[in-house]
């Protein structure tokens, strides 16, 4: 049974611990716990219960990738770093494991880890390691931080972006921004509320992902007092606080089913009620809502209500991916840069002609903040340094990067011809094809492209593939040799 969660002492940072090893969690809560207010787990599960009735979320979290119901694997893990991330975007997740696999540290700062330390790791590296972080993320939510004002980039699609956003600020109908994890959502409902006449009015956010289900509903209208157990007193909700501000739902796609039709009652008249009273209220707030799912599909399987989709989308911004941005890939590396070695009282580092061409072309799978966490890394460990290519690398996540789609890669269009027809012209112009080297590039896509949908949760990209997850780790293992 998860214990009530405590408010941690003033000044003192909150450090959550997931690790099945209690031997390790005993450990590192000695030696740490002069520093940190310490929270320790022994799941994912466990973890998810435990963030959802703390206060305020850790600042900082030390992650074994092994957690039961499959230690031996490194899927709970990744799954653990995308939830802990969806609960609280500006939390510095430190991946603490004896899977000290290159393939794996790569995937997991790409899921936003801030950094991958191999078992056993002594007390004061890590101290050093976190106090560094809890530095850089002041500077973050302080404002000061480039990413925290304005969004970064010159490409088409971010100056259409940066249009839309402008076109559609002022309006008081509501905004659905959709996008990758990573790639900045909530910076564009700040823009929003930023650029419009409401700018002076409060904004409020919430998590729908990062609160306990039966929580949504008190914090969103509020209750009085007696209307559960623990009101003890009238309270407001969001949308009271929020005024004629701007309120944003992040993970809009998490908010119960239940709950929707409350949340349209709000959209389509203001009209609400505090937990356990009868009185109306009414609402002026304007609502801006983010998912990183496909909300049309969640309508058609019967997870999200069609009426209520219709009307949070009245306005839809799409968020670019990393990917989609080439141009500003160079941008962002100089803006975040100058940032966080000024932070860090250090020169910048720079990359040689070859490592600029890599860094333009590696895709950026974990999108902006992906880019950011390995300017961070190159910085605390090349402050001042030109690289090479060679030292760029080990930072990227090479496995988890798409490779050309194999039918380009190897001229395999199949539009308006058949299979056959494509392979015989391919085979007489090809004079040095290798059927073994074909076929692995298909696999490796479909594996790279399942891991991607599977948000890196290895058993659900399994099944995706329709294979078992057993088959998948040989596949995976066979493409890294």
């Amino acid at each position: 049974m998860t214990p009530a969660p405590q408010l941690p002492p003033e000044n003192k940072p909150v450090l959550l611990i997931v690790d099945d090893d209690q031997l390790i969690t005993d450990t590192l809560s000695f030696a740490l716990g002069a520093d940190f207010e310490i929270h320790a787990c022994e799941s994912r599960r466990h973890a998810i219960d435990l963030m959802r009735q703390l206060p305020e979320a850790p600042q900082l979290a030390l992650v074994d990738l092994g957690l039961p119901p499959r230690p031996h694997a490194p899927d709970e893990g990744f799954a653990l770093i995308a939830d802990l991330l969806a609960h609280s975007p500006s939390m510095k997740i430190f991946v603490l494991s004896g899977q000290n696999d290159a393939t794996h540290a790569r995937h997991a700062r790409t899921l936003g880890a801030a950094e991958f330390i191999a078992k056993p790791c002594d007390a004061a590296t890590l101290k050093r390691l976190l106090g560094k972080a809890l530095a850089f993320q002041a500077a973050e939510l302080s404002g000061a931080a480039p990413d925290t004002e304005s969004l970064v980039g010159a490409s088409r699609a971010i100056l259409h972006l940066k249009n839309q956003i402008a076109q559609y600020a002022d309006s008081p109908f509501p905004v659905l921004v959709e996008g990758e994890s990573g790639s900045g959502k909530e910076l564009v409902a700040r823009s929003l509320h930023r650029l419009s006449s409401r700018s002076a009015r409060p904004y409020f956010a919430l998590n729908c992902a990062a609160i306990a289900p039966t929580l949504v509903e008190p914090t969103l209208f509020g209750y009085v007092k007696g209307a559960f157990t623990g009101a003890n007193a009238n309270k407001s909700g969001y949308f009271e606080d929020a005024q004629d501000g701007t309120l944003f739902l992040d993970e809009i796609g998490e908010l119960p089913l239940e709950l929707q039709a409350k949340l349209l009652r709000v959209l389509e008249n203001g009209e609400y009620q505090r937990v356990g009273e009868t009185q109306l209220r009414h609402s002026r707030a304007r609502v801006v809502t983010a998912t990183n799912r496909d909300l049309r599909q969640e309508v058609r399987k019967g997870a999200f209500r069609a009426d209520l989709y219709h009307r949070l989308s009245v306005f839809t911004l799409g968020v670019p991916a990393l990917r989609e941005m080439d141009s500003d890939k160079l941008l962002l590396l100089d803006h975040f840069c100058a940032f966080y070695a000024a932070e860090a009282g250090t020169q910048q580092f720079e990359l040689d002609a070859k490592a600029l061409a890599r860094w333009h072309a590696y895709s950026f799978p974990g999108n902006v903040r992906e880019l950011r966490n390995i300017v961070i890394r190159l910085t605390t460990k090349h402050a001042g340094q030109r690289l090479s290519v060679d030292e760029l690398e080990p930072e990227l996540d090479l496995h988890g990067e798409p490779s050309a789609t194999p039918s380009v890669q190897y001229g395999l269009s199949l539009e308006g011809q058949s299979v056959v027809e494509q392979a015989t012209r391919h085979l007489e112009k090809d004079k040095q094809f290798n059927l073994h080297t074909m076929l692995a590039a298909w696999e490796r896509g479909y594996i790279e492209a399942a891991l991607r949908l599977a948000k890196g949760n290895v058993s659900q990209a399994a099944k995706i593939l329709g294979i078992n997850r057993t088959t998948l780790y040989s596949r995976m293992g066979a493409g890294d040799k």
